[in-house]
């Protein structure tokens, strides 16, 4: 049961707000060549770095609850951690130990999809990002299902890839499939059991869109998958060269779509009696292409014909909604976010970004929970991201994200405001360098200006991130450490996060002498999860006494 907080009787409060402005994707390097944050001329963050107390956050691995320290953070589960102020087991972490464990296989969701497809003579389908980066799916865990559904007599199995190239290297689709059609064989190579790819694309091609973005890319995603429409290729490895060879220097994330056929159809439509796993255990990507299975009065495009199949997501990816209705692993249960908190004690809140990070501001912070906890405190703004390739217009919406928190700043309608600025994450997956410098450069612009109206209204600005991304554009050999480039000499871009730790910088013009030492330093050595209390202290509000520590020093 969530009460209100406790006043902290010592602080002596603020005029203004208390503004958390969340950098997506802006962390610190290790080294300093392919650090596109050192290149960007960010003179407002480095004054701000220069004058105030700051230190640096851990924001990937166990610090933010994934299953090791060798996984880079992402912004669903620095939004969770930032938002709940613990340490909660993610998503990564509990499919895993399902998948070790057998569970997995337990639940009426694996029962009901592989008993139907053994009753029916029909297909088990899985869809899903193709890598192993582990942000969205791991391709380990493709590779267990498919081996149990074997065991269990399911005798087909299609897949449909998913490129990925943005959580892994850029242009290592081949990389991944070439061993796992050699396993597809192996496993197929006994009769009975026929596995095989039947179609794909790049991510931010087909299928992955989310926050209703580009539902055009899941009409792509559906036309390939379920009726195996499309350019048609004898193998998924013909479609990756052909489409290489025909756009010159495209990445994986990038490359069309395709199906794989024989006699000129598809061998891996979706039909009637199947059964389809969406095995994403991350949820954003993942809504879209659910609705388009199973919402009767889906009307984003046309369907067409529309298989009478069962449907199951890796996880449940909205726990309010109960949306998919079957799934294989039950999500994290986060509750008792600073958000319900903040709610009940009667604390003014505005949370704004633009489309691309617009559900990370709200449902991932809230602890993946759709809406406001409390609509008469809580004002939630979405800014309509633009639909284009976002090399192209890297400032993205950092103005008008900005115009409106000034905006509110200038009220006084609120005690709390979050946003996130999602330059340094979305152009950083791009891997175009120019572009990301550029769109940190605009980024800061209103850094500047949101710390200009902090400082008019009195109040407080916290800067932070959520995980690493454009502080390391090229890619590096694991042992050396040292750039790899290619043929010309060009170094290699990489697209994924880091697992680097992330600036926090506190400013506080109207400092009134509460901390410790002026003007005041932050704690070493903590993560993103000590984010909330630290929001929550700087409202003049006592902890939940089991939340990871606040940076402050009071």
């Amino acid at each position: 049961m969530v009460k209100a907080l406790q006043k902290n009787p010592m602080w002596k409060g603020r005029r203004g707000p208390v503004v958390l402005l969340i950098m997506d994707g802006v962390g610190y390097a290790a080294h300093k060549e392919g650090d596109a944050v050192s290149d960007a001329r960010m003179t407002a963050l480095e004054r701000l770095r220069a004058s105030c107390p700051n230190t640096r956050l851990k924001a990937s691995g166990t610090a933010v609850g994934l299953a090791s320290d060798e996984d880079m953070g992402n912004s669903e589960v620095g939004h969770n951690a930032m938002g709940c102020g613990r340490i909660i087991e993610q998503g990564a972490a509990l499919v895993q130990q399902a998948v070790d464990s057998g569970k997995l296989y337990q639940g009426p969701a694996w029962r009901d999809l592989a008993g139907g497809v053994k009753n029916s003579g029909g297909a088990l389908h899985f869809i899903g990002l193709f890598s192993d980066g582990n942000v969205h799916s791991h391709i380990g865990h493709l590779k267990a299902m498919i081996a149990q559904a074997k065991r269990e007599g399911v005798k087909n199995v299609r897949v449909h890839t998913l490129w990925d190239g943005r959580d892994v290297e850029p242009t290592s689709a081949l990389d991944y499939l070439d061993p796992f059609e050699a396993f597809l064989k192996e496993l197929s190579a006994s009769g009975g059991f026929d596995a095989r790819i039947a179609s794909g694309g790049g991510r931010m091609r087909i299928t992955m869109d989310r926050y209703g973005a580009d539902w055009e890319m899941v009409r792509r995603g559906w036309e390939t998958h379920v009726h195996g429409a499309g350019r048609q290729f004898p193998s998924a490895r013909e479609a990756v060269e052909t489409y290489r060879k025909e756009t010159p220097g495209v990445i994986d994330q990038d490359l069309k779509e395709f199906v794989v056929g024989e006699n000129g159809k598809s061998i891996g439509a979706i039909e009637d009696g199947d059964s389809v796993i969406y095995y994403n255990f991350r949820g954003d990507r993942a809504l879209e292409i659910t609705a388009a299975f199973q919402d009767d009065r889906f009307d984003k495009f046309d369907r067409g014909r529309r298989p009478r199949c069962l449907y199951a997501g890796m996880m449940e990816y909205d726990s309010d909604l109960h949306i998919p209705a079957r799934y294989l692993v039950s999500p994290p249960q986060i509750d008792r976010t600073v958000g319900e908190y903040l709610a009940k004690t009667g604390v003014r809140t505005l949370a704004i970004s633009e489309t691309q990070k617009y559900g990370h501001v709200t449902y991932f912070f809230n602890g993946n929970k759709l809406g406001a906890f409390d609509e008469t405190l809580e004002t939630y703004v979405e800014i309509p991201s633009d639909v284009v390739p976002f090399e192209q217009r890297p400032w993205m919406k950092c103005a008008e994200i900005a115009d409106c928190v000034v905006k509110a700043i200038e009220s006084g309608a609120h005690d709390f405001i979050r946003l996130n600025f999602p330059n340094g994450d979305m152009v950083g997956h791009t891997g175009n360098y120019q572009a990301v410098v550029c769109g940190l450069e605009g980024m800061d612009l209103h850094i500047g200006r949101i710390a200009a109206a902090v400082r008019e209204a009195g109040g407080i600005l916290l800067v932070t991130a959520d995980h690493g991304n454009a502080e390391e554009m090229f890619e590096r050999d694991k042992k050396s450490g040292a750039v790899k480039r290619d043929a010309a000499g060009v170094p290699m871009p990489k697209t994924s996060h880091t697992t680097n730790p992330v600036p926090c910088i506190l400013f506080d013009p109207a400092h009134k002498g509460e901390y410790r030492s002026a003007p005041g330093s932050l704690r070493e050595g903590l993560g993103i999860t000590s984010i909330a209390a630290t929001c929550i202290e700087l409202l003049g509000c006592v902890p939940p006494e089991d939340y990871q520590p606040s940076l402050l020093k009071i």
